[in-house]
């Protein structure tokens, strides 16, 4: 029976949210099935007459409302994906009701808002303090609730579940958010900023990191995003990092730890031979530390373990995850990454016998510290310990192994797990501005931020945000790069970080990544199809990178330089010249010489793409730069089915095509023009359909190496379609969601 039938039968009344008893009125429900297709091109009749509800007497309008929902949801098509939308804007209706009723004032009263919130100690009274009752009056009035309707089911449930704090409406979080990101400003510029970034986040043309998102208008919260740790190799050192493991996550971020200086099984302790556990003990302790502090009550804490190629315990810590083995000696919470020179890399296409050693043995008898080398100097020094090895004996823990062996079994622990995940060093390393200063050693949580990393002494910090490709226009990029600029450096004077040695690092590198999601929509919107995509993304990163250097020099100049400019690749011109060298037009690169010279540069790295899986969702886009994994599929969660669908699916239907049947080799080919400009990382996943008559081991094998020879620095998640269907999960890291 549909609800249009009720007049007929016997439903007389209906409780209301307060609870009162009215009279039941069919016309109303047909007013807010208008009100949720307004300016959308669907017919309200399919949804008025597939409404079946148990008329009961006094039935609650939320059961109708809930009723109106699910059968939005139910008619989502490919052909009509707008429903997913009217089901978002009826349950945004449900929490502006909710939320309203509860607290007491009106959705734009923003002034009792902020009073109320910091009261509640809900938000930070830094707010008050710093903005006068005149200027939230007047910020109150930039709130636009319509933005609010923009939103389908599936963002709509994510928002409101995760990002929103107690009693907060969307429009009130993102113009708190932009107020204390613009309260570092100068006093005549703080609102005529803080303007500029409410709108660009309240109209999702920028996406802002979780932490961000999350503890900005908190008390003392942490809004850096990445963090990378290098454990030394005595006690002191290990438990230090445990604890500092501890604090990161605690206040909600992703940490990565580099253990290629922790001394192999078997090693000497105290001058006693084969008393060392090796580097798995200590995984361990991680992996427990990992579970058991927690990630802002949200899940679990999340680590990344990265071990160079060449240690001795390499191929047990890719066994770490597989379920054969000694299961004291596994880890299953943490996420294992494997840390790959370009030597390597040539021995495996040559086919010779890699070699792996005790980091210890080879420091204490060679006088080498083998982890801290990058390039030539570390191909010196492997020389030399191979030579030690096989002419002189010198060293004893040695073990020679099959290169192609070796990359086999990574490759078969990554079918199994999705991991390792693979970081290419002196990729990475030959395009780290900061080389006078130290050395990359490995990747973050989701591998698209790294920077220096000095045991006991820096923490690789790194705050994000990412470009929504699919709502901005081309006119619009170049001012919204230079508030991303302004939005993390911001960040950086904002945040309290977990540890002295990671705020020391935010202060000497300023380091930020400006990322981006949609490029699939970006490209769809331009009939682009990806696979064809390179000179488009070429063009299109490039302009990302000018636009966002340029605005950094700018902000140098009123703030001045980050602390390590001097000796950069900033400073010596290696990295404008190395832009102008790899642009079809250098003369844009060539203009920004002059004022490099004079002021330098804010922040020593600014571009990252992080996964943003989730927090796409909320953008209305698809994630990061990568292909479209599925074109319309359900999400199972406690809500029932949501369907999912990118923005333009009704109009761009063909130029969606889907990442399980691309050539990697010609994905591999649009990443790495993203790369030439993306001065870090980008989390670029891997997806073999093993269905596909052409995969196999030898595709896979020279997917990745073709990656590494197209100077992509990292390589994410590996994710598989098996023969039954099924697809290997990932678990992200919400520190790197934007």
């Amino acid at each position: 029976m549909s609800i249009i039938q009720t007049e007929k039968t016997s439903v007389k009344t209906v409780i209301k949210r307060d609870g009162k008893i009215k009279k039941f009125d069919i016309n109303k429900v047909k007013k807010v099935i208008a009100w949720a297709i307004e300016k959308l091109d669907i017919n309200p009749l399919k949804l008025e007459a597939t409404i079946d509800i148990i008329f009961n007497d006094k039935i609650k309008t939320s059961e109708i409302q809930d009723n109106l929902i699910y059968h939005a949801l139910s008619l989502t098509s490919v052909e009509e994906p707008d429903w997913r939308i009217v089901a978002g804007r009826l349950l945004m209706m449900n929490t502006w009701k909710d939320t309203q009723r509860k607290r007491g004032y009106l959705y734009g009263d923003y002034i009792s808002h902020v009073k109320k919130m910091v009261l509640l100690k809900r938000y930070d009274k830094k707010i008050l303090q710093i903005y006068t009752e005149s200027d939230l009056k007047e910020a109150g009035f930039w709130l636009n609730r319509k933005r609010d309707l923009e939103y389908d089911y599936a963002a709509a449930v994510l928002l409101t579940n995760r990002y929103l704090i107690e009693d907060e409406l969307p429009g009130e979080a993102y113009l708190t958010i932009a107020l204390l990101l613009a309260s570092v400003e100068k006093k005549e510029n703080r609102l005529d900023q803080a303007k500029i970034f409410y709108e660009i986040l309240s109209k999702r043309k920028l996406s802002l990191a979780t932490p961000i998102l999350l503890n900005l208008r908190r008390i003392n919260g942490n809004l850096s995003s990445c963090f990378i740790i290098a454990m030394d190799d005595d006690i002191e050192s290990i438990f230090d990092t445990v604890t500092k493991i501890a604090k990161i996550s605690k206040n909600g971020g992703g940490v990565g730890v580099n253990l290629s200086k922790i001394r192999a099984k078997g090693s000497w302790v105290a001058k006693n031979k084969n008393a060392s556990g090796g580097v798995v003990p200590w995984v361990k302790i991680i992996n427990d530390t990992a579970v058991a502090v927690n990630q802002m009550g949200k899940r679990a804490g999340a680590v990344t373990t990265s071990l160079d190629i060449w240690h001795l315990d390499i191929e047990e810590f890719l066994e770490l995850q597989t379920e054969n083995g000694d299961q004291r000696r596994k880890a299953y919470d943490i996420f294992p990454q494997v840390v790959a020179p370009d030597l390597f890399m040539n021995y495996l296409k040559e086919n010779k016998t890699w070699y792996l050693f005790d980091p210890y043995e080879v420091k204490t008898k060679l006088k080498i510290d083998l982890p801290s080398l990058v390039g030539k100097n570390f191909e010196m020094a492997y020389q030399k310990c191979v030579n030690a090895y096989l002419l002189d004996k010198t060293l004893e823990l040695v073990k020679e192994v099959s290169s192609k062996d070796l990359i086999k079994q990574i490759m078969k622990t990554q079918l199994e797990t999705g991991m390792p995940y693979i970081f290419f060093k002196d990729t990475a390393n030959k395009d780290n501005p900061n080389k006078h200063e130290g050395y990359i050693p490995a990747g973050n949580l989701c591998m698209e931020s790294f920077s220096n990393v000095l045991a006991n002494q820096e923490i690789h910090t790194c705050n994000l945000v990412s470009l929504n490709l699919a709502n901005i226009e081309d006119e619009e990029l170049e001012s919204i790069c230079e508030s991303s600029v302004r939005i993390l450096d911001n960040t950086i004077d904002l945040t309290i970080t977990p540890d002295d040695q990671s705020q020391s690092h935010n202060a000497k590198y300023r380091t930020i990544g400006i990322g981006a999601m949609g490029l699939a929509d970006f490209l769809a919107k331009k009939e682009v199809p990806y696979e064809q995509s390179s000179n488009v993304v070429d063009e299109l990163f490039e302009k990302i990178a000018f636009h966002s250097v340029k605005a950094s020099i700018k902000l140098a100049s009123l703030r001045g330089a980050f602390k390590a400019f001097k000796g950069s690749m900033w400073d010596t011109d290696e990295r404008l010249d190395g832009y102008i060298k790899k642009s079809k037009n250098g003369q844009n690169w060539e203009s920004l010489k002059s004022d490099l010279k004079k002021y330098g540069i804010r922040n020593s790295q600014l571009l990252a793409i992080a996964p943003n899986t989730s927090s796409a969702l909320v953008q209305g886009c698809t994630a990061s730069v990568l292909p479209i994994f599925s074109k319309f599929f359900y999400d199972k969660n406690s809500r029932g089915a949501v369907p999912i669908c990118p923005p333009f699916i009704k109009k761009r239907f063909w130029y969606y095509k889907e990442y399980k049947h691309m050539d990697s080799i010609a994905v591999n080919s649009v990443i790495s023009n993203i790369q030439k400009w993306i001065d870090t990382g980008i989390s670029y996943e891997l997806i073999f359909n093993l269905n596909l008559p052409h995969i196999n081991a030898k595709y896979i094998f020279d997917t990745i190496v073709d990656a590494w020879e197209k100077n992509i620095k990292t390589i994410y998640y590996v994710r598989t379609i098996q023969k039954d269907g099924s697809t290997l999960d990932k678990n992200e890291c919400i520190s790197c969601a934007n």
